[in-house]
This record gives C-alpha cells, structure tokens and sequence, in this order.
C-alpha cells in the first residue's frame, strides 16, 4: 500500500497543478491513476510466482527448467514498462503546454517592455485584458499546430494501450488459461506434468488490466474523433 500512495502523489500533484491546462487534462490523469491502483492489485497474485509453479519431481532444477521454459515471456516488468510508456504519452502534452505558457510568457514581457517605453514617451497605449495571474487555459481552436499536437499525443497513448492489451492476451492469457501441462525441458529428459497454482486470481488480474486499457482505448478514439471534427474540420 505505501508504493502505490507513493506512486499516486506526484500524479495526483501534477493534475492538481492549474498553471497550465487544456481539453480533458483531468480525465487524463485519473487514467494514470486508475491504472496505477488496478495495477498494484494485478500484481498481488503474481508476487509469488515461482512458488506458485510446481511439477511432479523432486528435483528442483527439473521444476526451474520447466518454468523457465513455460514462463518464457515477462510478465510484471512487462506491464510497468507500459505504464511508464503510457505516462510518457501524457507527459509529452505537459511539456509542451509547459512550452506554450513560457512563450506566452515571453510575449507578455515584451509587451509590457513596449507598452511602458510607450506611456513613457507621453503616449495612450491599449492594454489587452489577460488571463489570471499563473494560469494558462490552452484554446484549441485557435492554433491547429496544438491541437495536431495533442492528437499525437493521444495516438501514442492509443498504440501503448492496443500493444499492452496483446500483450496481456497473446503473452500473459495463454500461461494460465490451462491445466496441467506436460513440459520437457533440456535440462531433464522426463516428462513431467506441471500446474501453476491461483490461476483464476492470475487471470482475473489480466482481465481487469485489459478492461482499462479497453475503457482508455475508447475514451481516447472518441476524443481523437472529436478533435478532428470540432477543432480541425470545425464541424
């Protein structure tokens, strides 16, 4: 429990964080936040991964040849390595809104420069109205270079997801979604007969793994769709 307490303040102190923020920033975070959690709890049945695997011999190189063998893909690092990819695909839209509200800043500070020498010289200068101090709101119909921007950043995050859900049911599924299974490994010529033990709980865990990424991958088409025909064909 403190790991994932860990893992959620910096998320939740960046969402929070409303210097700077655009179209459906919130939704975005709560993603991170609620893949971090169901991943903390998809995790549990596999902890103990290695015990869980047994075969019908005592010798305890036979029963490592043979879990090497059906284990051959990752499996937990594999699922943190997509996380930390899908919190790259909303990081890369925070950077560059952290970019647009520096050059926004730059601009308000040359304005002023200009505007001062202006009065100072005896002239009435028009000062346009600005937005609150320390907050920026990025208007995506205004630029179609952000808005082109923003759509990478959800295609990315697409592409994280859709890999991560075949990973899940083509790699993790099938090493749990059986019985007992015959293995001979080169280590040992027999065969031997093998189970992996909480197979249901293992499964569950990849199910509800695959159901956020389903529920991310949705979210995200339709708001790619919106984009297109809101902000770019402005329909």
């Amino acid at each position: 429990m403190a790991a994932i307490v860990t893992g959620l303040i910096p998320i939740l102190r960046t969402a929070v964080d409303t210097t700077t923020t655009y179209k459906c920033r919130s939704l975005w975070f709560g993603f991170l936040c609620m893949r971090l959690v169901v991943l903390f709890v998809a995790e549990m049945p596999w902890f103990k991964l290695d015990s869980d695997f047994s075969c019908n011999t005592t010798q305890d190189m036979c029963t490592r040849g043979c879990f090497n063998q059906h284990f051959d893909k990752p499996v937990m690092v594999a699922w943190n390595f997509f996380f930390i990819l899908l919190i790259m695909s909303v990081l890369l839209m925070e950077l560059f809104a952290s970019h647009l509200r520096s050059a926004a800043q730059k601009r308000s500070s040359r304005q002023r420069k200009t505007t001062g020498e202006l009065e100072a010289q005896g002239k009435s200068v028009s000062v346009p109205e600005s937005e609150p101090p320390g907050k920026m709101v990025i208007d995506l119909h205004k630029d179609r270079g952000t808005v082109g921007f923003y759509l990478l950043s959800t295609v990315l995050r697409i592409m994280v997801e859709v890999w991560f859900v075949y990973v899940l049911l083509s790699w993790n599924l099938p090493k749990v979604d059986e019985g007992p299974f015959k293995c001979k490994s080169g280590i040992c010529p027999e065969i031997h007969i093998c189970l992996v033990r909480a197979a249901p709980e293992k499964r569950m865990s990849i199910y509800a793994l695959a159901s956020v990424s389903g529920l991310v991958i949705v979210t995200s088409v339709w708001f790619c769709l919106y984009s297109i025909f809101h902000y770019l064909c402005k329909c």
